[in-house]
């Protein structure tokens, strides 16, 4: 008799879904809040059929009203439960940011090590969906610079069905981000038996010689896509999706800038102290003797994010990738 097929094909979505549904199941302390998580299953439907399965009690329809969201998740916390709640837009964060910062992040270190904050702040982030002001920000460079958060990123659905897991099993507080214009984009194979990459480690997603290729998030798409077409080129890039933020896993960055000389960081939050910024300065602090080129960054222009009409000429593309790529090379 054939074992059990265990692999399906799922979008972001739905891999958030059931990551979500599998940490309920093992562990009944885990509870979902935020607004219209409930019964709508969430705007983006990430949530969709939770509060069904598991009760009005468990995923919580709250109000509109994000510092209440996180106070309330703090207390939970601290009584020994693990909440995950959901900002419905990265732009609506920031009546929650005093929490998050002065609260979630600290707790720990307040408490000498007495106080866990086992919590999950799930933030979807990015452009790309035509939205109206305040719901494509790109704010984590704000809590990765916040000492007692853990800030990671998943870009494919595999990823966001383990990520979440690991990030709920975490006895940290995590800011958990979601690209959001992936949610329902690309499928991918799921084997929901397969063992996964550790929570805060970066990886290789593909194989290059000429340039090393740093993204995280929304843009691992974009560069996978500027690889291909530079390889149509004769050009060789290798790509490395972070996946965690803070820390930064940079073992593999190092390992792959030492090989290509070269380094490019693309993400869609501004260029001006933004991940890259980091990222570059240790790039070239621990590189400096295999570095060909400065590390050059790819990322949003120093403005408040645009009207829809215009924001993909905000957003970093393969263009704009390739350009510094060819910049990097012509050095």
């Amino acid at each position: 008799m054939s074992a059990q097929r265990t692999t399906q094909k799922v979008t972001l979505a739905k891999g958030l879904n059931m990551g979500l549904r599998a940490a309920m199941e093992r562990d009944d302390k885990v509870l979902v809040m935020g607004e219209d998580v409930g019964k709508l299953g969430g705007v983006f439907r990430i949530t969709d059929g939770l509060q069904k399965d598991f009760g009005e009690d468990r995923v919580i329809d709250s109000p509109l009203a994000e510092s209440g969201i996180v106070g309330t998740a703090v207390g939970l916390a601290l009584r020994g439960y693990r909440p995950v709640v959901e900002i419905q837009f990265d732009g609506f964060v920031y009546p929650a940011y005093d929490q998050i910062v002065c609260q979630v992040a600290k707790m720990h270190f307040r408490s000498q090590g007495r106080s866990r904050m086992p919590m999950v702040i799930r933030i979807p982030f990015g452009g790309g969906i035509g939205a109206v002001e305040h719901h494509s920000e790109s704010p984590e460079a704000q809590f990765a610079h916040t000492p007692g958060l853990k800030v990671v990123a998943c870009s494919n659905p595999v990823d966001g069905y383990w990520m979440l897991q690991q990030a709920i099993a975490c006895d940290d507080p995590v800011v958990f981000l979601e690209p959001k214009r992936q949610y329902h984009a690309d499928k991918a194979d799921l084997d929901v038996d397969a063992t996964p990459q550790p929570l805060f480690s970066s990886r290789v997603v593909r194989r290059g010689t000429d340039v090393t290729v740093l993204a995280y998030g929304p843009t691992v798409k974009t560069a996978l896509k500027a690889a291909e077409a530079a390889s149509n080129e004769g050009r060789s890039l290798e790509v490395v999706d972070l996946r965690t933020l803070s820390p930064l896993d940079m073992a593999p960055v190092y390992e792959s800038v030492r090989r290509t000389g070269r380094a490019v960081v693309c993400h869609e939050a501004h260029v001006n102290l933004g991940m890259g910024a980091e990222l570059a300065a240790r790039i070239t602090e621990e590189c400096f003797y295999s570095l060909e080129a400065p590390v050059l960054r790819v990322g949003g222009f120093d403005t408040p994010y645009p009207p829809s009409r215009i924001e993909e000429d905000f957003l970093p593309d393969l263009d704009r990738v390739l350009d510094a790529v060819d910049r990097s090379l012509a050095i």
